[in-house]
C-alpha cells in the first residue's frame, strides 16, 4: 500500500464542512439519510466488530479501562484498534505513547491508524498540538467527529473499541445512531456520586437500542503494598447492586492500585507492562467474557 506524505493541516483556515482539513478528492459521499430525516445505522467500513466504553461520568478511569481492553483483545490474537471520540479531551495518544505522532494519508485521502503495541488508533490527540485546545462550536465538532469515524481506514480489524466522551450528548448520539454498535460498557466507580451517572449512560444506551454487555466497577478495592490490608475507599458492591437493579450484567471488578496509574501516565498500560499480574489478568477476563459475548 502507497502511503502519501501528510498534506493537511488543523491549523490552517478550516471549515466549518470540513474540520479536519483533509483533501476532498476522494472523500466518500456522505452518509445517507432516511426519508425522516434521521441517520442509517451502518458498519464501519473493514470493520468486523465494533464496541463502544462509556462512563456518562468524567474521571472514573473510562479511557484507561478501554486502552486496556483494547490491548487484552490483541493479546487474545485479534486484530484491534481503538478509537478515541472525545474531541476535547483525547487520552489515547498519551495512553499509548504517541504523542507528537501525525497520521498520514492513504492514496483515497484516508487517514492512516497509527500503531502502537499491537493496536491501530485514531485521536483527535493526533491532529492538534498536546498543549493545543479544540475551541470549536458543535457543530465544527460533529463534523469533525464525521471524519473520525468515516474517514480513517483501518484495514481490516476483528475488533474496534470506541472510547466515548463522559456524557449522554450529541456525541454518543450521533455514534449510537449512525454505527452499527455490537455492544456497549459502560465504566463506574462504586460510589454513588459516579453510579447515578452510569446509570444514566445504561438508560440511554437503552433508549437507542445499543446491546448493554454490562458495567465494570473500577477502583474497587486498594490493597495497601506494606500491610496487605484491602480497603475499599469507594464502597465495595455499587456497581454490582446497580446492575442487580437495572438488570445489567456484572462484568467484574478493577482494583485500586498505584501502577494502573503510573503505567497509563507512562504510555504502557498495565496489560503490556505488566501481564503476569492480577490487575493485567482482572482486564484480560472481561476482554475474554466481551469476546465471547459478541461472537468475535
Amino acid at each position: 500500500m502507497s502511503i502519501k506524505p501528510r498534506l493537511f493541516s488543523t491549523f490552517q483556515c478550516l471549515r466549518h464542512e470540513n474540520p479536519l482539513g483533509l483533501p476532498r478528492s476522494g472523500a466518500p459521499p456522505q452518509i445517507p439519510r432516511m426519508q425522516r430525516g434521521l441517520p442509517t445505522k451502518r458498519p464501519l467500513p473493514s470493520v468486523r466488530k465494533t464496541i463502544a466504553v462509556s462512563s456518562a461520568k468524567g474521571g472514573v478511569g473510562k479511557s484507561t479501562i478501554a486502552v486496556n481492553l483494547a490491548l487484552a483483545f490483541a493479546r487474545l490474537g485479534h486484530r484491534t484498534g481503538i478509537l478515541d471520540t472525545d474531541i476535547f479531551g483525547p487520552s489515547i495518544p498519551t495512553l499509548l505513547s504517541l504523542n507528537g505522532q501525525e497520521p498520514r494519508l492513504s492514496e483515497g485521502n484516508q487517514l492512516l491508524p497509527i500503531v502502537n503495541y499491537g493496536v491501530k488508533s485514531m485521536s483527535m490527540g493526533y491532529l492538534v498540538g498536546e498543549e493545543k485546545p479544540v475551541v470549536w462550536r458543535g457543530l465544527m465538532v460533529m463534523k469533525a467527529l464525521q471524519q473520525l469515524l468515516w474517514e480513517v481506514e483501518w484495514g481490516g480489524l476483528d475488533i474496534l473499541v470506541m472510547d466515548l466522551p463522559p456524557g449522554t450528548g450529541d456525541t454518543q448520539l450521533t455514534i449510537t445512531q449512525q454505527v452499527v454498535l455490537d455492544g456497549a460498557i459502560v465504566i463506574s466507580t462504586p460510589q454513588d456520586i459516579a453510579l447515578k451517572d452510569a446509570v444514566k449512560g445504561v438508560e440511554m444506551m437503552r433508549k437507542v437500542n445499543v446491546p448493554l454487555l454490562g458495567m465494570v466497577q473500577n477502583m474497587s478495592v486498594f490493597i495497601c503494598p506494606n500491610c496487605n490490608h484491602s480497603t475499599h475507599i469507594f464502597g465495595s458492591e455499587g456497581v454490582a447492586q446497580a446492575c442487580s437493579k437495572h438488570k445489567v450484567p456484572f462484568l467484574g471488578d478493577i482494583p485500586l492500585h498505584a501502577s494502573i496509574c503510573d503505567d497509563a501516565d507512562r504510555g504502557k498500560p498495565t496489560v503490556v507492562a505488566e501481564p503476569g499480574t492480577g490487575r493485567a489478568q482482572a482486564f484480560m477476563a472481561i476482554a475474554e467474557r466481551i469476546a465471547k459475548d459478541i461472537k468475535l
